[in-house]
């Protein structure tokens, strides 16, 4: 039996969207941008295993899935990663979704949300990670 046929998943309501361009990169390249190759080091530096799973499992598969655009899942992985308290994970993130098409006023908006639900400080923090992140980059973005 397809998963399209199985009634008890219910993506087999669901279309998968439009297939992926393959000649176009993929999600952790996108997201990754040029430290692509620093950032895999540092995550292998950390643990080996848990490096593999990051890369294979999170970005090669779920990064990759239909259904949400990857603009849309570093969104939320901003506001994740800002509520969590992940202060040394989120500027890659905030550099992912710009690279990813989103604006310095949707990550600003996203932090805001994350105040409602995770609390101010924890926006707060964000917000400063936001502020040096833009700083840093090397064209810095205007409000968009």
């Amino acid at each position: 039996m397809s998963r399209r046929d199985d009634p008890h998943d219910e993506r087999s309501a669901f279309p998968d969207g439009p297939a992926s361009d393959p000649a176009a990169p993929g999600a952790r390249q996108r997201i990754w941008g040029p430290q692509a190759e620093a950032i895999e080091r540092a995550l292998r530096r950390a643990d080996p295993d848990l490096a593999d799973l990051i890369v294979n499992v999170a970005y090669d598969d779920v990064f990759e899935r239909p259904g949400l655009d990857l603009r849309t899942r570093e969104l939320l992985a901003v506001a994740l990663l800002a509520s969590l308290g992940a202060e040394r994970e989120l500027p890659t993130h905030l550099r992912g979704a710009l690279r990813c098409g989103a604006s310095v006023t949707e990550l600003r908006e996203t932090l805001l949300q994350v105040a409602m639900f995770a609390g101010f400080p924890r926006a707060l923090t964000a917000m400063r990670v936001l502020a040096r992140t833009v700083a840093e980059l090397p064209d810095p973005p205007s409000g968009r």
